[in-house]
């Protein structure tokens, strides 16, 4: 990927309401180019959606669960039948997931992020995760974050993530 096209993609995450002209300015390139970048990025799938990141405690949370859990070794068609499984179950709770995703880690090979408004709320996707029998529930963790701590360190931000893209492209200059 050229620096350009970092830098851009650098810029629109910290604000993407931003106009091509002023994109243009911060970059150092013409308007025109930004639009045809910012069209290219587009149509190839590098941007994948235009969002925000809302202050999730004034929107009534109180909880933020990073919770790392362990299957049973799957073949891949039970694997696919296991998302499939989650995803249908999905289409009828409440819940608030950022993401829901397979990896590998500190012993676990997935990991949900949720939000909730309080403790009961956390324990019922915990509920709702044992119905899963390719689950070993006794292999679930969580890790907690207070979202009304006055204290925070680094939250999640796009405008961090962006950073990282506009160290790239200096790197490559």
């Amino acid at each position: 990927m050229k620096k350009v096209e970092l830098k851009l993609i650098s810029e629109l995450m910290k604000n993407s309401r931003q106009s091509d002209r002023n994109l243009a300015k911060v970059i150092g390139v013409s308007q025109p180019t930004v639009t045809r970048i910012r069209n290219k990025l587009e149509k190839e799938g590098y941007i994948r959606e235009y969002t925000m990141i809302p202050d999730f405690s004034k929107l009534g949370y109180k909880i933020m669960a990073i919770t790392f859990a362990l299957s049973r070794f799957l073949e891949k068609e039970e694997a696919e039948r296991a998302g499939k499984t989650l995803a249908d179950s999905l289409k009828d709770k409440q819940f608030e997931f950022i993401m829901l995703e397979r990896g590998d880690g500190l012993g676990f090979d997935g990991v949900v992020i949720s939000l909730h408004e309080d403790y009961a709320s956390y324990l019922k996707v915990l509920e709702w995760l044992r119905q899963f029998d390719f689950l070993e529930m006794k292999r679930i963790n969580s890790f907690l974050i207070n979202l009304e701590d006055s204290v925070r360190y680094r939250p999640l931000t796009f405008s961090t993530l962006a950073k990282l893209f506009r160290l790239q492209a200096e790197r490559k200059e």
